[in-house]
């Protein structure tokens, strides 16, 4: 089953493998998994003025008052900013506190989990980059994943295994939005950067992280049990493998 939900400001991708779970089972899961897109847009986007992360960000109303989820998303930055060594830090973003680095990582995972709990017997959630998935495809491999080449999008450079997350960030699709939170300026320090790892929540900030600060960053996010991580620099060919 395949299916494509605009979302978040992207278009998010279903590929779901019921197994022994019939269909009409696996298009109440996927409503359900949807449910959870939409709902951490309304809660989280920056572009809706009265969504509660726009008025804790004004000061509006308290994390306390916020939605349980706001606090969850906070926690992963936290842990995310540490393991980064502070190169991702939504609290250091012009404008004010801005988690959106995670949020959509974060999202489609909960979006799989729920597949997941569903007892889909596999499915991977495609967030613009942002994947996670479980169980294996139809052939009976593991999901693969290929890595663009920046300077040419139809190049794949890599293709890399994935277990249950992987996340890439790109210059070319994120441009100025990428900051460099020890300058407080727009800034990175490679084309592309990609995380693979247990939580795509994680993988997500980290990517960013990484993105910013470029290939002396991988060590950091290898260190980490179960993840790994590559960056792709300014010439086309990867990096630090």
């Amino acid at each position: 089953m395949r299916h494509a939900e605009q979302v978040m400001g992207t278009v998010v991708s279903f590929e779901i493998r019921p197994g022994d779970e019939s269909r009409h089972a696996a298009t109440a899961a996927l409503e359900r998994a949807c449910t959870i897109l939409h709902a951490a847009d309304d809660t989280f986007s920056l572009y809706m003025p009265m969504s509660p992360m726009s008025r804790l960000r004004r000061g509006e109303t308290s994390l306390e008052q916020s939605p349980p989820e706001i606090a969850e998303v906070l926690g992963y930055c936290a842990e995310a900013r540490r393991l980064s060594d502070g190169w991702f830090d939504p609290w250091a973003m012009p404008g004010g506190l801005d988690p959106t680095g995670l949020v959509k990582g974060w999202a489609t995972q909960r979006a799989a989990q729920v597949l997941e709990d569903s007892g889909m017997a596999a499915a991977m959630v495609n967030g613009a980059g942002d994947i996670a998935c479980f169980g294996r495809p139809e052939t009976g491999r593991a999901w693969t994943v290929g890595i663009q080449d920046p300077h040419h999008p139809k190049r794949v450079l890599r293709t890399v295994r994935v277990e249950r997350a992987i996340a890439t960030s790109g210059t070319s699709q994120r441009g100025e939005h990428i900051y460099d939170p020890f300058l407080g300026v727009p800034g990175s320090h490679a084309l592309s950067a990609t995380v693979t790892g247990p939580s795509l929540a994680m993988a997500d900030a980290l990517a960013t992280a990484l993105l910013a600060r470029g290939a002396t960053g991988v060590p950091c996010v290898r260190a980490l049990p179960g993840y790994d991580a590559f960056v792709i620099k300014a010439r086309p060919q990867l990096q630090h493998r």
